[in-house]
């Protein structure tokens, strides 16, 4: 269970630098402007009086961040609560209230600690992510606990009760990467769709991900002519498996795994002379530690990630969401990276601070979650394509974005948008299986009507 939850972390959270704590740092700079992107005083002064909620005081609103910055170093999630929470204190912080991190490390096993002791303390969860998330929704619903988290994982967290957003995932009841795919196979590479390869991490946690795909693809016109499995510690020699795509002449791949063992593969085939048409290294990869694993192989492997919406960095001047982004982590986090995480965050940050504002002195969970909920074209500021939270996301069209990375960094691909810089309209794939639900309140035998 151990090593294959280790595959799942590594999956959700790619690798970083260590970090953590609990407080409020609110950086240098003089008082900040509440205002993000296209929203207005998302953060403001106040005069807030009243103790309305656990973890809600007149000067201090408690929050919870879930990561596995224990076991994985990973400290994405951290650092977007403490630039976040940095410049929204400066501007006022939440009417006057200061917000206060509590950071819910659960060094990947304990999750269901951490939630029990979220539920002991935090008003709400915000901006967090953990790759055995399905072990606390229990408890998370029996104690009435809203998430407004920056990605979930397992299929009894993703769209589970009082949760609003989370993006998406491929623990959904939908392939949300059908967008991305098609264009793989019928728009930029056509003859690769008889040719499509695949290598998954040997786990059952992991393997369910290349079962859904599997559906997805053949449903869609593609043929599988490579499957295989790695052991979730990786393997000292990646030459088998790169034979094996030669063999089969694999057009082609998705990885679900580490982007380490990734590069290493690809190091392998490049040393073979063997260029694929394509690489889905997923969106967990868009950062520059890829970059610098796999420099030996960037300029003869096309890698592609799709953000699923979310804006990239190289349209920050596009985009003015994204560079203010980038000028708050210069300003607050200088030696901290903004990865596909970090932009997650940042957007459910934004969600529950505009929610919790609007609440004003009266700061309540059912407000907050209420409020959010009611978002019918919810953008982040432009951190993202829009997004109707009132209603599930499974029934919705959906938008993509492709990175390509290159030595020159990551770089949109040529995958003609429609829409500013996202490609939207495009209808996930259904499965046909039954891959497991999430929890609802009912399950713990409670009602939407208990939440206060």
């Amino acid at each position: 269970m151990v090593v294959a939850a280790m595959a799942v972390a590594l999956l959700v959270a790619g690798c970083g630098r260590e970090g953590g704590g609990r407080g409020t740092d609110e950086g240098p700079g003089q008082a900040a402007s509440g205002n993000f992107g296209d929203l207005t005083s998302v953060c403001r002064p106040g005069n807030a009086k009243s103790a309305s909620a656990q973890g809600v005081t007149a000067g201090e609103i408690e929050v919870g961040v879930f990561s596995d910055i224990g076991f994985t170093k990973n400290p994405d999630l951290v650092d977007a609560a403490k630039v976040f929470t940095s410049w929204c204190n400066a501007a006022g912080g939440i009417n006057g209230r200061k917000l206060v991190t509590n950071l819910r490390d659960t060094k990947l096993m304990e999750v269901r600690q951490r939630m029990l002791e979220a539920c002991r303390e935090d008003f709400v969860l915000v901006g967090g992510s953990a790759a055995l998330d399905g072990l606390g929704v229990k408890d998370r619903l029996s104690c009435l606990l809203p998430e407004f988290p920056a990605q979930v994982t397992q299929t009894a967290n993703t769209g589970s009760d009082l949760q609003v957003g989370g993006g998406s995932s491929a623990s959904e009841a939908v392939n949300p990467y059908t967008g991305f795919q098609d264009w793989l196979i019928k728009e930029a590479y056509p003859s690769s769709a008889g040719a499509v390869g695949m290598i998954n991490g040997d786990s059952p946690i992991t393997k369910v991900m290349g079962e859904k795909l599997t559906e997805s693809l053949t449903a869609n016109g593609a043929k599988i002519v490579y499957n295989d499995l790695y052991p979730l510690a990786g393997v000292s020699d990646w030459t088998p498996y790169a034979q094996a795509i030669k063999a089969n002449n694999v057009k082609g791949l998705i990885f679900f795994g580490e982007f380490r063992y990734l590069a290493k593969l690809q190091d392998v085939l490049t040393s073979m002379n063997y260029e694929l048409d394509w690489i889905d290294a997923n969106a967990n990869s868009y950062n520059q530690s890829f970059l610098d694993v796999t420099k030996g192989s960037l300029a003869t492997q096309n890698n592609y990630a799709d953000l699923s919406g979310t804006a990239p960095l190289d349209a920050a001047a596009q985009v003015p969401a994204v560079q203010q982004l980038k000028d708050l982590f210069e300003q607050y986090a200088p030696s901290s990276a903004i990865t596909f995480q970090v932009l997650r965050a940042f957007q459910s940050w934004l969600l529950f601070a505009k929610a919790a504002t609007s609440c004003g002195d009266n700061l309540t969970r059912a407000c907050v979650y209420d409020t959010a909920s009611k978002e019918t074209a919810w953008t982040g500021g432009g951190l993202q394509a829009p997004v109707d939270l009132s209603r599930p996301l499974a029934e919705q069209t959906r938008c993509f974005n492709v990175q390509q990375a290159t030595p020159d960094g990551w770089k949109t691909a040529d995958f003609k948008p429609n829409t500013g810089v996202f490609r939207c309209g495009f209808t996930p794939y259904k499965y046909t299986r039954d891959f497991g639900k999430p929890l609802t309140l009912a399950d713990v035998g409670k009602s939407r009507s208990d939440l206060k």
